[in-house]
């Protein structure tokens, strides 16, 4: 590490709260796909912020658009009516079946809101004592108190118990243990159609179409969680939409505003009844900068079909990774995922190639330990891609 690395490194230890594991980085630079060390070292960037900035960093389109509404208008509140917030609901809406739009901050407050609105749909509109959200192990649904309980992971859940009440784990891809666990209580089904932050896991389609079927025959609720999934990460607009399924509510947040702090909640007209004004809100939810910027992101990934490049780019890479898997079985256990989503899990060593990996200029994501997870820009060039799959093989051939 060289001595300026040093300095901002002792800065961050006087002056922050000391809950994030840090890269040995300090980047100062973004471009696109490429990222810049406070030494001008050169990085590509198969991380994206996690799954944020899906256009690329200091996107030139971006940019602009937020130069110019920057001049026009920030925050006003969600006491007014704006045409930036409808502009992106519109957009938004028309990619999906939902009908309803409610703006947030982050995937966790877009989860919450979905936890809410179903707790107070089930009380309000059906008129039934129906509380209770069904989980599946291994998910990951945010960090905040209610979103922790929904997670329920001991091992980010320790010393902040006792956590809300009304939350219930099953194991993932077991439908009798799903539909076992629904009682009278049971409001609804929460689930991530890949689980992002657990490995990269693709939950089966015929597992998700029973899902679904069990949340209708028992009149509960089927929530998607689309928060790292969605916008055309897995080769279409949301992956819920990869098995033609038709959730009642889902959430999503992360490449919404392409790295400005936004999330959003989308329900159909029927579930959407739950919410009447003062029952749920947020100060700075839906900004007119931030719904300028994302409505303009969105837009991008339309008019530049994202989801299609995505599937195309996406496959071609993994279809790599799997000719690498069998030139090197000993070194790699599963390469799994879609799209632009992969995770690499590995047999042994994966901290040491992750490092390798960074030494060489390539910075990706190490989930608990064994699975390398890339979640590239959407726009990034394919040359990129495979640089990054001959380094890796390159790190093999050394050990």
């Amino acid at each position: 590490m060289s001595a300026k690395f040093d300095q901002i490194k002792a800065r961050e230890e006087q002056l922050l709260c000391k809950s994030y594991s840090r890269y040995p980085l300090a980047i100062v630079k973004g471009e696109m796909s490429r990222l810049y060390d406070i030494d001008g070292k050169e990085y590509i960037d198969l991380l994206a912020g996690i799954a944020v900035a899906a256009l690329g960093h200091c996107n030139p389109e971006i940019c602009a658009t937020l130069a110019e509404q920057s001049h026009k208008l920030w925050h006003v509140s969600n006491l007014f009516y704006q045409e930036e917030q409808l502009e992106l609901a519109e957009r938004l809406l028309s990619t999906t079946h939902h009908q309803k739009v409610f703006f947030c901050n982050s995937g966790a407050e877009a989860n919450e809101a979905a936890i809410k609105l179903a707790r107070r749909y089930c009380s309000k509109v059906q008129k039934e004592d129906k509380y209770e959200i069904i989980t599946l192990e291994g998910c990951f649904h945010g960090r905040t108190l209610g979103t922790l309980a929904a997670t329920g992971r001991e091992t980010l859940s320790d010393g902040f118990h006792p956590l809300p009440l009304g939350f219930k784990q099953v194991e993932s891809q077991n439908l009798e243990a799903l539909e076992a666990a629904i009682t009278k209580n049971t409001a609804a089904v929460l689930v991530e159609v890949v689980q992002g932050e657990g490995g990269v896991i693709p939950l089966a389609k015929d597992y998700l179409k029973g899902l679904e079927n069990i949340c209708r025959k028992h009149k509960i609720l089927f929530i998607c969680d689309e928060v790292q999934a969605g916008f055309c990460r897995t080769g279409t607009f949301w992956a819920f939409q990869q098995h033609d399924l038709k959730p009642d509510i889902i959430t999503t947040a992360k490449a919404l505003a392409n790295g400005l702090a936004m999330g959003c909640m989308m329900a159909t007209n029927e579930v959407a009844q739950g919410f009447e004004p003062g029952s749920h809100a947020t100060t700075f939810g839906g900004g007119a900068l931030v719904s300028k910027v994302a409505s303009k992101t969105v837009e991008i990934m339309l008019r530049d079909n994202l989801a299609e490049r995505s599937c195309k780019v996406g496959a071609n890479l993994k279809n790599r990774l799997l000719d690498l898997q069998k030139k090197y079985p000993h070194k790699i256990k599963e390469v799994r995922g879609l799209g632009l989503m992969l995770g690499i899990e590995l047999k042994s060593d994966c901290p040491k190639v992750w490092e390798k990996l960074l030494q060489r200029g390539f910075i990706c994501s190490l989930s608990h330990n064994v699975t390398l997870r890339l979640l590239p820009a959407l726009n990034i060039e394919e040359k990129d891609l495979m640089a990054f799959v001959e380094a890796l093989e390159a790190i093999f051939k050394e050990n």
